[in-house]
């Protein structure tokens, strides 16, 4: 088993540490990949040669986050939180592209740091942000990272289905957060659409975060039963 897991936007790969001993005690080779919003350098990711299979985990835009070649060798993806078009049709997502266009700004600015733990905050919800790990928002984000950060804001909002490369033929797992305040549930119900094979799997009471207990064991049993 060879895994890569991506992060979405505002995250980093400290996200993925709920995750690691779980992937450690099976055995599996796994790497994640890095934006390098904030304190930790990006870093690419890519296959290593060998037998096994491929699996790419992913959060929210963290698909459309890496490259086509990597997506296209996957045997099986799990998209977390994830969605078609980030910006729904309708007044909504005409709602939602002004508070986009809001964020894009402030990146520019002072209130950069308190905007980004605005969004987490509503990311996290219903549970508390402090369940967190420190994130980007914990140390004042460089010129660099403001600059990645605003990069993939725009694509965020260019969103227009499955990323790049994206492999149809592959396994795939979507889980949802039930109260998810970042992704509407019209880009929801559109991924569901675009990837009609695909198992599905809501967390009740839970945020675009995926705080819940369940996560760690529901998402490697799926991937055990690969297999």
């Amino acid at each position: 088993m060879q895994l890569i897991a991506m992060h979405g936007w505002a995250g980093d790969a400290q996200g993925w540490e709920p995750f690691h001993s779980a992937w450690s005690a099976r055995g599996w080779t796994w790497q994640c990949g890095e934006r390098g919003y904030g304190r930790q350098a990006p870093k690419p990711v890519a296959w290593q040669s060998g037998q096994g299979l491929k699996l790419v985990i992913a959060h929210s835009l963290g698909p459309h986050l890496l490259p086509a070649s990597v997506l296209a060798q996957s045997d099986a993806v799990v998209l977390l939180a994830s969605f078609g078009a980030f910006l729904p049709g309708g007044a909504s997502g005409r709602r939602l592209r002004s508070a986009v266009a809001a964020m894009a700004s402030q990146l520019a600015g002072p209130e950069a740091s308190t905007m980004l733990q605005t969004f987490m905050e509503h990311a996290a919800a219903p549970q508390p942000p402090s369940l967190l790990p420190p994130g980007i928002a914990a140390a004042p984000i460089a010129a660099s990272g403001r600059q990645r950060l605003a990069e993939d804001l725009n694509l965020l909002a260019a969103t227009a289905g499955l990323p790049p490369g994206f492999p149809l033929q592959a396994r795939v797992l979507i889980v949802e957060g039930g109260e998810d305040q970042i992704v509407s549930p019209q880009s929801r119900h559109q991924l569901r659409n675009l990837l009609p094979a695909a198992d599905n799997l809501v967390l009740a009471g839970v945020g675009h975060c995926l705080l819940s207990p369940a996560l760690v064991p529901t998402v490697c049993g799926w991937i055990e039963g690969l297999a």
